[in-house]
């Protein structure tokens, strides 16, 4: 997580610098084959070089920005969660729990994608 450390202690808020970095710190434990890094002025994670998924921070939301083919795959998924989503981005709401098991397969998901 020292590659998110100056990242995160820009977040002015408290709360919101608190889920990001649950959030951060989820992917990294359990996906340890990512490599997190910094592009962009954004944490995001690769796999061999590859993009997986990146995020953002926002004044109602964090946004989780994987490749736009598992954003179309798990579309119905995402709404039925309460999310909203863009062609780009998936938007979860600062006031609301996070669906891990739905980032999850959403993260796995790119992975295998991309594998090749």
């Amino acid at each position: 997580m020292e590659v998110f450390a100056e990242f995160l202690v820009n977040i002015g808020n408290v709360e919101h610098r608190n889920r990001t970095e649950e959030i951060l710190d989820w992917v990294t434990n359990n996906f340890p084959n990512l490599k997190p890094e910094i592009k962009w002025n954004q944490p995001m994670f690769t796999d061999h070089g590859t993009y997986i998924i990146g995020f953002s921070v926002a004044k109602h939301h964090l946004a989780a920005a994987p490749e736009r083919a598992g954003i179309v795959h798990f579309s119905d998924d995402i709404v039925q969660a309460g999310y909203t989503h863009s062609k780009e981005l998936i938007r979860f709401p600062w006031d609301r729990s996070v669906d891990f098991a739905l980032l999850e397969n959403i993260i796995e998901f790119n992975i295998l994608d991309k594998a090749n």
